[in-house]
């Protein structure tokens, strides 16, 4: 058993003398032992006056009540701390109130991984350190940004991205390779160390935030637009771009899809033409639904050239005019419509080779996509914690609503496809370690699609059975049911995003083809 924050020696007083305390003016209330006066609160409450004045809850123990109506978050803010004077005599709180950096009770809440008694062949000792600091840091400086990013439309903190770079972190997220040789990494990482699975990490302590339109917004768009520099750009390009970017002092984004060709790379329009003396390009296009495009200096941009297709990098400084679009997520995430109009592009901002573009953009997908089933596996499992504490303190019809048979079905499912999809991820991860990225393109391109595929059918079961199970909160924007709309309202966004379901779903089929054996029959 755990309790609240540190405090002072608090008072005690009886049932009896509490009961007293029922009227506008003096009225206080008990909540797993501890005495609240709201006196001064009565109206400014929320819910109305009336609530608190009712025979049930002024002067007695509202600690049922409240939790059917109310999450534990609300008891830990300061505000609502200052409340408590006292406490009920010869009584202890019996509630456990989490504390930055900790497990979850919950069962299923964890990956299993991180659940006693279970093992797993898949982490290590650095692995484990790396979750237990990151959990800390994610709960104590990333999640209080991202729900306020979310709530006012903002951009990521840009401090919270600058203390990224300086723990090592915006590096670690870009996956292991040369470009983590001779850093200091976060909770003491060896560079030649890390892997996948810490990578993967990473990415799902911060996907416990459930802000969606944060998560893409917390540099999104270094993860997927700094790798093909990194890959394929020059010594000059690098020497540029990757460590201000790193850093958090400039921010990039991938400039791949236009309003003319979405998954159909092949259909870009965005033209980009060389000069006579090969010293520039002009570019003229458009791109749309660019993550991080409205607040991005540079754009990691795919074009068309007289050689086929070329990858530039276009800094903004050159003329670039960008518009924010507005999604179902919050305008944090910088969401935009690029134009390039007669940008002067000097040809130095070329990656690899032109006429090669496509082999880039490709070579990008798998660790994007890879990537977003890390969020989308971490984020389901989030949603499923919240519907296993409300269905243990909800009550329906006088009972709680575990004892409904078809909740507890409709529970049961989603807690079977969270852990399957979570293994699943953890096999290809796996494999991730064990091949060269040659390899990975060749034998996990079709893996990774179906994995992804398959992420965001897991998603849609979740998504949809939270809100019938949670009802009128499922649907609304404040309170108990909070994480459960932001998530049926953003979870088709992964749906979309890195390669529609069904494209992916075909390219894991073709790609399978490939490798059918020619004499085999029924």
């Amino acid at each position: 058993m755990s309790s609240q924050a540190p405090q002072k020696q608090l008072k005690r007083f009886s049932r009896d003398e509490i009961a007293k305390h029922n009227k506008e003016d003096d009225l206080w209330i008990i909540i797993d032992s501890y005495v609240y006066d709201l006196s001064d609160f009565v109206d400014a409450h929320p819910g109305g006056m009336a609530v608190l004045l009712s025979e049930e809850i002024a002067g007695q123990d509202a600690t049922e009540t409240f939790f059917g109506l109310h999450t534990m978050e609300i008891l830990q803010r300061p505000n609502y701390q200052k409340m408590i004077i006292g406490q009920v005599e010869g009584e202890e709180p019996e509630l456990h109130y989490p504390q930055p950096g900790e497990l979850s009770k919950v069962p299923y809440a964890e990956p299993s991984w991180l659940v006693e008694p279970f093992a797993s062949p898949y982490y290590n000792e650095s692995h484990r350190r790396l979750q237990r600091e990151m959990r800390k840091l994610a709960d104590e400086h990333i999640t209080p940004v991202a729900k306020a990013c979310e709530a006012n439309g903002k951009r990521p903190d840009i401090e919270l991205v600058k203390l990224m770079g300086k723990l090592g972190l915006n590096p670690m997220r870009m996956g292991p390779g040369k470009h983590l040789k001779g850093r200091k990494l976060f909770a003491d990482i060896k560079p030649e160390e890390f892997d996948y699975f810490h990578e993967m990490i990473i990415t799902q302590e911060i996907a416990r935030c459930g802000q969606r339109g944060f998560m893409d917004g917390f540099n999104g768009g270094m993860v997927i637009g700094l790798p093909p520099i990194l890959n394929f750009g020059s010594d000059e390009l690098k020497e540029e771009i990757v460590e201000p970017v790193f850093n958090g002092e400039k921010f990039i984004a991938l400039a791949v899809t236009e309003a003319f060709a979405g998954s159909d790379v092949m259909g870009l329009k965005t033209y980009a033409q060389k000069s006579e003396d090969g010293s520039h390009y002009i570019v003229n296009g458009t791109k749309k639904w660019i993550t991080n495009g409205h607040f991005a200096d540079y754009f990691t941009t795919a074009v068309r050239t007289d050689e086929g297709f070329g990858v530039i990098v276009i800094p903004r400084a050159l003329g670039v005019e960008t518009r924010q679009l507005h999604t179902s997520y919050s305008t944090t995430a910088g969401t935009a419509f690029v134009m390039f109009n007669n940008i002067k592009v000097p040809a130095r901002y070329l990656v690899g080779v032109d006429g090669m573009g496509i082999p880039i953009v490709l070579s990008n997908f798998n660790h994007e996509r890879w990537v977003m089933v890390c969020g989308t596996a971490r984020g389901a499992r989030g949603i499923v914690e919240v519907l296993m504490k409300w269905i243990n303190q909800r009550k329906s019809f006088g009972r709680p609503l575990t004892s409904q048979a078809v909740v507890r079905q409709k529970i049961a499912f989603l807690i079977a496809q969270v852990e399957a999809l979570q293994s699943y991820l953890e096999h290809i991860t796996h494999q991730m370690n064990q091949m060269s990225y040659k390899q990975q393109a060749k034998f996990l391109a079709g893996q990774i699609a179906f994995l992804k595929a398959w992420s965001t059918r897991v998603t849609e079961q979740v998504a949809d059975n939270a809100v019938q199970i949670m009802g009128g909160r499922g649907l609304t924007r404040t309170g108990m049911g909070a994480p459960v709309e932001m998530y049926h309202r953003t979870y088709k966004f992964d749906a979309v995003l890195g390669g529609s379901e069904e494209i992916l779903a075909d390219l894991g089929l073709r790609q399978s083809l490939r490798f059918f054996p020619k004499n085999v029959k029924l």
